[in-house]
């Protein structure tokens, strides 16, 4: 199995680059965010997840590991193939996927092209309670983004999560504090990051 690819972009199309890798030409298929960072004649180094059926052996390459566990992710939902992940990946970043899991907004989901609505609900409902683990993830240096003085527990996860969203210390800890006080003691991580978000965008 190929998991990484390092090499030359020879040439790139709408959805795909070729990538001489010591003189081997390797066609992989991307998401738009993806393709927007490469330039031909550069090097590139590419994450790899590999497809074999009876008839093809497909490769789809992406920026970061990041961007290939949520193209994996969103293939364990029923009627989600390789094309429509990559369409979701190419009109959202993993952060805002990330939101549109936690908020449950089939909306934003259904503006990848070849999303209709009832396919957009089913991502959102079966994906929301994974959203919370991925957003835990730890980042591409292998470490899971920290608060200082952040509470312990699902509050603490919480928080972190928010953080790895991309927002402030205080901002994340204020919201999921205002969030644990409407739901309770012992909510758990991802209901209080939901809650959280919807707070933060009111």
């Amino acid at each position: 199995m190929i998991g990484k690819l390092t090499g030359t972009v020879d040439s790139t199309t709408d959805d795909a680059v070729i990538l001489d890798v010591h003189g081997v030409g390797y066609l992989v298929q991307c998401p738009a965010s993806t393709l927007s960072r490469l330039a031909v004649g550069a090097q590139a180094s590419l994450m790899i997840e590999m497809k074999v059926s009876d008839d093809a052996i497909k490769l789809y390459g992406f920026g970061s590991a990041e961007e290939r566990e949520w193209f994996r992710l969103l293939q364990t939902v029923q009627n989600v193939g390789g094309r429509v992940a990559l369409s979701v990946l190419s009109t959202l970043s993993p952060r805002d996927l990330q939101r549109a899991l936690a908020l449950g907004d089939k909306a934003m989901i259904g503006r990848a092209p070849g999303v209709g609505p009832k396919l957009a609900l089913r991502i959102a409902t079966e994906l929301k309670d994974k959203a919370p683990s991925m957003m835990l993830r730890a980042d591409e240096d292998g470490a899971i983004a920290a608060v200082a003085h952040a509470p312990r527990g699902p509050e603490g996860d919480a928080v972190s999560a928010l953080v790895h969203l991309g927002y402030s210390d205080i901002r994340a800890a204020e919201a999921v504090a205002r969030a644990a006080q409407a739901l309770g003691a012992h909510t758990e991580t991802g209901a209080l990051i939901r809650e959280a978000l919807k707070g933060m965008a009111r």
